[in-house]
């Protein structure tokens, strides 16, 4: 058991880069912690001050209040019955909506930092290393069936929305 104060020993980091340098999204990865604990889905992201690492996180849904089906807080038709939905249903935080919440992430700032500073440092390892001629990206079986799409309009309704 990690006591305050005690570094996270992060033992892996697996990377994989998204394809197409104009996305924001530029890699997921996933971290073991003390080789006992996996976290996945970890992005990549090149934002306005270069890139940074984002938690992995869901979408957050509501339901529908004529068939009780579950919608993205951005739906507005039920996926279920159609009906219109309330367009003012999503919360606000720090004056954006909230769209999404963090299904793991550090407690504190120091955790947060040694996350940050171990995926960054892979993420630009296998960026030189798919400079070289035969690249070829790593096979990872947690990271074959990731959606891109997903993400790609997730980044871009975070953007439209500051």
């Amino acid at each position: 058991m990690k006591r305050k104060g005690e570094t996270v020993n992060i033992t892996e980091v697996r990377v994989k880069l998204t394809e197409g340098k104009k996305n924001r999204l530029q890699a997921f990865c996933s971290i073991t912690i003390d080789d006992d604990f996996v976290v996945r889905d970890l992005k990549v992201i090149e934002g306005h001050k270069g890139v940074f690492v984002a938690m992995p996180s869901r979408k957050l849904t509501d339901r529908c209040p004529k068939c009780g089906g579950k919608n993205h807080l951005m739906a507005q038709y039920c996926n279920d019955c159609g009906t219109k939905l309330n367009e003012k249903r999503a919360s606000r935080g720090a004056g954006r909506l909230k769209l999404h919440a963090d299904t793991a992430h550090p407690i504190n700032s120091s955790c947060r930092e040694q996350i940050q500073e171990k995926v960054i440092t892979a993420f630009r390892e296998e960026v030189e290393k798919s400079k070289k001629p035969g690249y070829k990206p790593p096979k990872y079986e947690d990271m074959e069936d990731i959606d891109y799409d997903d993400f790609r309009e997730d980044l871009e309704s975070e953007k439209s929305d500051t």
